[in-house]
């Protein structure tokens, strides 16, 4: 299951990981965040040894959002070296997901 971060802990959990580590921007309220939900939990699993899976509610962590420039959730942001190194916003399907974090992992 994926790890859920905050303000509080963003830059240690995320910025200073020695993994790669993906953050699932979404908010209770979203479909498509709901949607994504499972699947991000069973890959979070499934690529534990190559990658760091974290969650970020955009409404109660609105600095980190507004800092990465969050403008449409679910977003998905890859992190390597505590900098951003892809985005993917919006649903899609788990295999297209998983092929899209492994090729930047």
């Amino acid at each position: 299951m994926a790890q859920f971060v905050t303000v509080n802990d963003f830059e240690t959990e995320v910025l200073g990981a020695s993994l790669p580590v993906l953050v699932d921007f979404y908010a209770d309220w979203c479909g498509p965040c709901k949607m994504m939900s499972p699947v991000v939990d069973a890959l979070a699993e499934q690529l534990a040894d190559k990658i760091k899976i974290c969650k970020c509610n955009v409404d109660d962590n609105g600095a980190i959002a507004e800092k990465y420039g969050i403008m449409s959730i679910p977003a998905f942001i890859i992190f390597k070296g505590g900098q951003a190194v892809s985005q993917q916003v919006g649903a899609t399907s788990p295999d297209e997901f998983k092929k899209w974090i492994e090729e930047n992992i």
